[in-house]
């Protein structure tokens, strides 16, 4: 069976060359899917113009969007263990991150649902014989491209604001994943939103290019790599567009000499082996001061060799498959590179022997002894790669922590709150975390400076994101303008 891709209302798959997206634990086939031609893509562009302009959809009351998004909602929790199934089969992580993250993603189209009924325009301090007041409107058609490593989430977070918001949607999701996105077109139309609201794309970098190039494209959000993302900034920039970037990270976990180790352990295992490392607020550079070092290094390097490798269906595994074969080559070159670099390998760093992970695209959980100078401590490996680096004093943290190009999340171990919030304040980046790692929450701003992106997403804001601000002067003057001169 053929799963189709979505243009308005209609599933399109006949006559379409296909790709197979494959489940990473044993090589078979997850999915055999169509792939939308160039013509395809510009009939859903096409579509989500037509949409917008639809009055059904155009001069829906906000109240009415929202109870859209809550049945969205609905349907999401209804549909949820098939949810899972279909991503954990796509890219092969755990199913119970699959499982909370159906849960995450009803919570972002409950969230927009409030965000969408209760947002409001603002009264303007007149200056003049006026009233003076602003209100919100849809930037237009929207192209969101997603990545492979969390569809579920990272779909919804673009999908509910951008829905709250009033806008038609042209959705890509990665070639590797391709199929919760089809299953959000399948809810929507379910849910009710009208056929052209959320239209859903398949293929590689090439609809991609097609998307963002668009002169009918209002708006590009895109979460995925730094290189892909700087590309985009640049057609949205000169085609004068906004763009929202989510892009890669190389995250400093900082581990103080007063830190607490019994919390600190648990939590750099959590930041940078959590869904084996492919998450791009991983804590994958480890820094630990001197002092410590020693005790923190043996003890995770100890709780490192304990994690169980396995099955993503196997309730007891924490490290599953990564989500592709050619990611897992393009991981073992980089720790090549970090042998020949003088880079030492405190644990793991190649494939598991068990005969029962041999079919799928394992790699060990590995912790490596670098400096901050080298390639693999400096470059997003987007895997279980950790780079433990030393530190001497709170300057050299911060000088070392700053020196990298990203600078989207951050993680503090330490008792002492007064000296995490000095540090937090002086380190670049978009996240922090004291004492904690990877929580994330719908209401809260989320994102990254320098190469780790532009712009936010999350909160009231992230609704706003996907929105025009058009300003209105109403005349209150009894008298008309004095004007031309000498009238």
């Amino acid at each position: 069976m053929i799963r189709p891709f979505l243009i308005g209302n209609e599933w399109r798959h006949v006559g379409r060359p296909t790709f197979e997206s494959i489940y990473p634990a044993d090589s078979s086939v997850s999915a055999v899917v169509a792939e939308s031609s160039i013509e395809d893509i510009n009939d859903a562009i096409s579509s989500a113009r037509q949409a917008l302009g639809n009055p059904q959809w155009r001069d829906m009351p906000a109240h009415r969007r929202s109870r859209l998004l809550h049945r969205f909602a609905d349907l999401v929790e209804a549909n949820a263990e098939h949810l899972a199934d279909t991503q954990t089969r796509d890219n092969g992580k755990t199913v119970a991150e699959s499982r909370a993250q159906v849960a995450g993603a009803a919570e972002f189209f409950r969230y927009y649902a409030a965000v969408c009924e209760t947002s409001q325009g603002e009264v303007v301090p007149a200056r003049g014989s006026y009233f003076g007041f602003s209100e919100y409107e849809p930037v237009g058609v929207v192209a969101a491209i997603t990545p492979w490593n969390s569809p579920l989430t990272l779909e919804a977070q673009k999908l509910a604001p951008a829905l709250a918001a009033g806008n038609a949607i042209v959705l890509k999701s990665s070639e590797i994943t391709p199929q919760i996105g089809l299953e959000y077109g399948r809810l929507a139309l379910e849910a009710g939103f009208p056929a052209g609201v959320l239209n859903v794309v398949t293929g590689a970098g090439e609809s991609g290019r097609t998307l963002v190039s668009h002169p009918d494209v209002d708006m590009v959000t895109f979460t995925g790599g730094t290189r892909t993302g700087r590309a985009i900034g640049q057609i949205m920039g000169a085609r004068a567009r906004p763009a929202i970037l989510e892009l890669g990270g190389k995250s400093p976990n900082i581990v103080c000499d007063d830190a607490d180790l019994e919390l600190a352990v648990p939590g750099a295992m959590i930041a940078i082996f959590h869904n084996a490392g492919q998450s791009c607020l991983a804590g994958s550079r480890i820094f630990v001061q001197e002092s410590v070092y020693d005790a923190f290094v043996s003890r995770l390097v100890a709780a490192t060799q304990a994690l169980r490798v396995g099955d993503p269906y196997d309730a007891t595994t924490a490290i599953a498959p990564l989500a592709s074969f050619g990611h897992r080559e393009q991981i073992e070159r980089m720790l090549e590179t970090a042998r020949t670099d003088g880079a030492s390998i405190l644990t793991g760093g190649g494939r598991p022997r068990a005969a029962s992970l041999a079919a799928g695209a394992y790699l060990e959980p590995t912790l490596l002894a670098t400096d901050n100078r080298m390639a693999i401590a400096r470059e997003e490996v987007f895997g279980p790669v950790g780079c433990i680096i030393p530190f001497k004093d709170d300057e050299d943290l911060l000088r070392q922590a700053n020196d990298n190009d990203f600078g989207l999340a951050c993680g503090i171990w330490t008792r002492d709150h007064a000296r995490a919030l000095r540090l937090a304040r002086r380190i670049n980046t978009g996240v922090v975390w004291i004492n904690t790692y990877k929580i994330t929450a719908v209401n809260m701003p989320f994102g990254g400076n320098k190469s780790s992106g532009v712009g936010r997403e999350g909160g009231w804001p992230g609704m706003r994101a996907y929105m025009v601000e058009k300003s209105y002067y109403v005349n209150t003057a009894a008298s008309p303008v004095a004007w031309p001169p000498g009238a």
